[in-house]
């Protein structure tokens, strides 16, 4: 059988920003029969991710996260159905998912990589197992549960860079509901802000692109910080740093402003914010969910009630066709 797949065709370079001639599409034969253990499955829906940005390095700079290899296919999180199996667990019909799906129409893998998921839990829409309802709905929670240090009641005020986002668009909803009184987002667009706070919950926006982040944010958090959201680093991190309260923390997710220069991860503070952050007793540690395994059944179930509630806004964007998946990753 002739399927397509995505492979790593070259390079961006660690400082270079990545392009769509990164990837390449081919055909290769997949074999007709599998072996004891393994299951084909049907390719859904793939996820792309800015975690991938590091993946495409010789040295990704985590010790978690493999580099994908030149002329190979490329993987991610991803979603399909079984078409056959050899696996005990695992019967024709089932849906499945795996954070190393190839990017691939058709696949053989161990059935031990894969997971089984429920339709129920996501009213039928399968691509949200890849986020809402998977590994960036498990971030949000999990990390704001671990490092947000959130009491319900008590005023606090959260801050969400990159709110628009898979994980800081639910990172902001999460924070409501799970007990701050105030959330405030940054993004990029006046439309990206409309939609936070009309749609997402938000309290407020601040579009980092046209108006002065430290201005706005006085404006918008008067008594401070307590916890900050932290997806992108860089100058938005460092304004937020310095606005935030004593024994306030960050919850590090990611650092996407500086995902195409080559310096270590998390990045380092400037002298000046970090000796803020020292003073004010600023909680700021690594945070990797994959740590975090055994809190993911019971993350999914809360996920999934609070958007069956309604209380989970959901929002994606998606393209048709593995064809685009190299430009979708710009």
């Amino acid at each position: 059988m002739i399927v397509q797949r995505v492979v790593l065709n070259s390079r961006p370079g660690k400082n270079g920003n990545p392009v769509a001639e990164n990837f390449r599409v081919e055909e290769v034969n997949l074999p007709d029969n599998i072996n004891e253990g393994q299951v084909q499955v049907r390719t859904l829906y793939l996820s792309v991710d800015p975690y991938m940005r590091c993946k495409m390095n010789e040295d990704t700079g985590s010790d978690y996260l493999a580099p994908w290899q030149l002329s190979q296919v490329v993987d991610g999180g991803g979603v399909g159905i079984v078409e056959e199996s050899r696996h005990s667990h695992f019967t024709k019909g089932d849906f499945v998912t795996s954070f190393y799906w190839p990017w691939q129409t058709k696949v053989i893998l161990d059935g031990n990589s894969l997971e089984k998921v429920d339709p129920r839990l996501v009213d039928g829409h399968l691509s949200y197992f890849l986020g809402a309802i998977g590994l960036c709905g498990l971030t949000s929670l999990i990390g704001i549960q671990e490092k947000g240090h959130i009491t319900a009641g008590s005023n606090q005020t959260m801050v969400v860079s990159g709110a628009a986002g898979a994980c800081g668009s639910l990172a902001g909803q999460i924070g409501h509901l799970l007990g701050c009184s105030r959330v405030v987002g940054i993004c990029g667009t006046q439309e990206k802000c409309l939609l936070l706070t009309t749609e997402l919950g938000f309290d407020g926006a601040i579009n980092y692109k046209k108006e002065n982040v430290a201005e706005q944010l006085r404006e918008l958090c008067p008594a401070g910080v307590d916890i900050y959201f932290d997806n992108v680093g860089g100058d938005i991190s460092n304004t937020v740093i310095s606005q935030m309260n004593q024994n306030s923390h960050i919850i590090l997710c990611g650092q996407i402003s500086q995902y195409n220069k080559d310096v270590p991860y998390p990045p380092p503070l400037p002298p000046a914010v970090e000796a803020i952050q020292k003073e004010r007793n600023i909680t700021r540690e690594r945070f990797m969910v994959l740590n975090y395994k055994d809190k993911f059944e019971s993350g999914i179930l809360q996920l999934s009630q609070w958007f069956k509630e309604g209380k989970l806004k959901v929002k994606e964007t998606m393209i048709n066709g593995l064809e685009n998946m190299g430009v979708f990753r710009l």
